[in-house]
């Protein structure tokens, strides 16, 4: 083999390898700690990466274990994921994505997870249905569909959130937020290279005050 057939060989080989290590993401903190979970290439799906993660379970501290979760747009799930290793009740898993729905039931049931369940359907058409109540939300959407402010909208609207519920989101970290519920008080917010992450809280007595 010459030496340019070689580092040709080479150069994919590494490309190969960071693109798999790409798709590799590990549990925090709980009782998972440690784990990893790789998802589908296949699967559409941009994931919170481990640092921000790690950032957000530390603002939610112990509002975790107990709670009721909801995580929109979950692709590989690893919100929901952590939210389980770390004591929720339950999460609810909805995404659009076939393999990343079939990705996640997989690991569900390999993990052995309780009170998790996937909905694989369109976010919107989900939120538009009948509603169930919520104490942290999960809302991920892709940044470039444009529909952060009305999966929001649908949520206060239809009556997802319970009172004083957390809803997490994401957007590009060099847009505006859409409008948002009046409703939702801004507890957190943070960037991470070009993604912006926020926490807020829906405003109702009793609610999480720093």
């Amino acid at each position: 083999m010459s030496s340019r057939k070689r580092a040709t060989g080479e150069s994919r080989s590494a490309a190969s390898a960071r693109g798999a290590s790409s798709r590799v993401l590990r549990i925090i903190g709980g009782t998972w700690r440690g784990r990893r979970l790789r998802f589908s290439a296949a699967a559409d799906i941009r994931p919170t990466p481990d640092r921000v993660r790690e950032t957000l379970f530390n603002w939610l501290r112990d509002k975790v274990a107990g709670a009721r979760c909801l995580d929109l747009y979950a692709g590989s799930g690893a919100l929901g994921l952590e939210a389980l290793s770390r004591g929720a009740v339950s999460v609810q898993f909805v995404d659009s994505d076939a393999a990343a729905a079939e990705d996640l039931r997989a690991r569900l049931a390999q993990w052995g997870a309780q009170g998790a369940s996937v909905a694989r359907t369109d976010v919107l058409r989900y939120l538009r249905a009948r509603p169930d109540s919520f104490d942290i939300v999960f809302l991920d959407p892709p940044f470039a569909a444009g529909i952060l402010g009305i999966s929001a909208r649908l949520l206060e609207e239809r009556s997802w959130l319970a009172p004083g519920a957390l809803i997490y989101l994401e957007c590009p970290a060099r847009s505006a937020l859409p409008d948002l519920p009046a409703t939702w008080m801004p507890l957190k917010a943070k960037r991470a290279g070009e993604v912006g992450y926020h926490l807020f809280q829906k405003n109702t007595p009793g609610g999480m005050t720093e």
